[in-house]
Formats: structure tokens, C-alpha cells, sequence
């Protein structure tokens, strides 16, 4: 029987999703993040749960982000996730909480499948994210995209996602090129094309997020995709109608005054990752390199804007 190292890490809310990151890039074999604000949000919003225990809302509020290493090459792994921990602590502005570790021997592959409960398909708008392992039956009017949940990045779940497909399915039109920068699991570039892109163009500077795109992309049939291992802002010559960036405020704000190379005239860019407090600055950046705001969403923490290239 295969034997594992479980790693769980203590952190906060905003903190979940960051730490996740950095545990996908040293694992290919599953992260869960469990997060009771999660489910408070779902019992409030009445789309999971008919009633909560009341004591749920007053319940601790550390999350907790679980890893699985197999134990034969587990010591050095857990070293350089240690390491890249600490390093996020320390030069993050975010409460990142203790980003205590806790490991523990465990036994044989169960695991796998439980880690996939956490999982259910996600609809957003008539867009649908469904774990490629779950059987669906697609309604009418349902555009379905199957996600690999296992290889990284991005499912659908979170907000700054769910905001992106929502800005996608109202600003693509048939003739567009769309970039999705950052691409992680392709999400966004596949939803673009289901949505009726002429042509998607996904860039990451990580490797395992374009064997993840590529997988993605080959589960959904996406024929007119094209996946780039690099830093967009390094060729001007990719160039799109519509730009998809799904990364966290500070990355974005150090985008601002390059990324307009790769858009077209009058083209539009979806921005999202953006914690509440951040909106205001994201929007000045993009609106000081000589983009004019369109709109904003905000969910929970969590903000994305659309800005538009030119004064159209």
C-alpha cells in the first residue's frame, strides 16, 4: 500500500488561496482547503445548505490547506515548501496567520477520492465548471466546461474566478482574440472560447500550469487555443481584443504601464485577484496608463474591474 505524507498548514481566509499555490507547485497529488467561511457564505446565500447550526458562524476561523506528498520524497519537498512559507510571510502585507505545519503519515490512496467530495459542478451565469470525474447532464442553454481538478490551479470556486467568467460571457464577442494571462488550469481561455472567441491565446511563466491547460483544454475539445510558456509582457507581438488577468493587485498595478502593448485598440481588460481595499489603486494604475473604466464587480473580499483601452 502507498504511503504518503499529509501536510496541513494554518492560515486565514485571504490567506487559503495563496498557500494553496504554493503547495500545487511541489504536488501534483491533491490540495483541499477548508474553510469555514466557505460554507458560512454558502448557508447565507441559501445555495448549498437549508439551514446551518448557528454555531457554525461563531466556529474558529483558521483555515485549513492540506497537501499529500508521497513519503519517499517527502523531506526534501516539505524543506522547500517550508521555505517558500516563510519567505510568503514575510514579504506578504496580507495576514497570512501562523502558517503553522502539522504532518502526519497516512496510509494508501482513499484519500484521492475523498479529496474529489469537495469538488460539485459550478454554475456561473449559464456557464457551468464540472469536475471532469462527475457525471452531468448538460441543460439546454448550459455551456459546459470540464476541469481536471487534480492537476492545479484555478476550479471555479473562487470569487475573483467566478468574476472573470461573469465579464467574459458579457464583453466577448465572435471575432476576438482573447489572452488569458496567468493561465494556471486554462480556466478562463477555455470559457472564452465556449463563449465564442475567434481565437484564445493562454500564457503562463509556470510549467506545470501549461500541462495543466493543455490537459484541460484537450478535455474540452478547445481546437482554437494556443498555450505560450512565458511572460506575456515579454512579446508585444501576442496581441488580443480582450485580456483575462486573474492575479493578485500588486502584480497588476507592476502590468499597468506595459500590458496595453498587447491590446488591441479600444480592446478591454478583465482585472481580477483584486482584495477590496486594493480596487482603488488597481483602478488608478490603469487609468494613469490611459485606460478608462467600464465597470466593477465585488464579491465578498474580492473585486475585478474591466478597463478599456483609448478614450471609445
Amino acid at each position: 500500500m502507498n504511503k504518503f505524507i499529509e501536510l496541513t498548514v494554518s492560515t486565514t481566509h485571504i490567506g487559503g488561496d495563496l498557500v494553496s499555490d504554493v503547495l500545487w507547485g511541489y504536488t501534483d497529488s491533491g490540495v483541499v482547503i477548508s474553510d469555514i467561511e466557505d460554507v458560512i457564505a454558502l448557508a447565507r446565500d441559501g445555495r448549498a445548505w437549508d439551514y446551518a447550526d448557528e454555531s457554525v458562524f461563531k466556529a474558529d476561523k483558521t483555515v485549513l490547506v492540506k497537501a499529500y506528498f508521497p513519503i519517499d520524497s517527502a523531506d526534501k519537498t516539505l524543506g522547500a515548501v517550508e521555505r517558500d512559507l516563510a519567505e510568503m510571510k514575510e514579504k506578504s502585507p496580507l495576514d497570512l496567520g501562523t502558517l503553522e505545519t502539522v504532518k502526519r503519515e497516512i496510509d494508501g490512496d482513499l484519500w484521492r477520492e475523498q479529496w474529489k467530495e469537495h469538488f460539485k459542478p459550478i454554475h456561473i451565469g449559464k456557464v457551468v465548471i464540472v469536475p471532469e470525474w462527475i457525471k452531468y447532464e448538460q441543460k439546454d442553454g448550459e455551456i459546459v466546461i470540464l476541469l481536471d481538478s487534480n492537476m492545479a490551479f484555478g476550479t471555479g470556486e473562487h470569487e475573483t474566478t467566478s468574476m472573470c467568467v461573469e465579464f467574459l460571457d458579457k464583453y466577448v464577442c465572435a471575432h476576438d482574440t482573447v489572452l488569458d494571462v496567468g493561465c494556471g488550469s486554462g480556466i478562463l481561455g477555455i470559457a472564452a472560447s465556449k463563449l465564442g472567441a475567434k481565437e484564445v491565446i493562454m500564457t503562463d511563466i509556470d510549467e506545470c500550469a501549461i500541462v495543466a491547460t493543455n490537459h484541460n483544454m484537450q478535455l474540452n475539445g478547445v481546437k482554437n487555443g494556443k498555450v505560450l510558456l512565458k511572460n506575456l509582457l515579454d512579446d508585444n507581438t501576442v496581441k488580443g481584443d480582450v485580456i483575462a488577468c486573474n492575479i493578485m493587485a500588486e502584480v497588476l498595478i507592476a502590468f499597468a504601464p506595459f500590458i496595453g502593448a498587447n491590446l488591441t485598440d479600444n480592446g478591454k481588460i478583465i482585472l481580477s485577484g483584486i482584495l477590496v481595499e486594493r480596487l482603488n489603486a488597481v483602478k488608478a494604475a490603469y487609468t494613469e496608463a490611459g485606460f478608462k473604466f467600464i465597470e466593477e464587480k465585488i464579491k465578498g473580499e474580492w473585486s475585478a474591474l474591466v478597463m478599456q483601452k483609448g478614450n471609445a
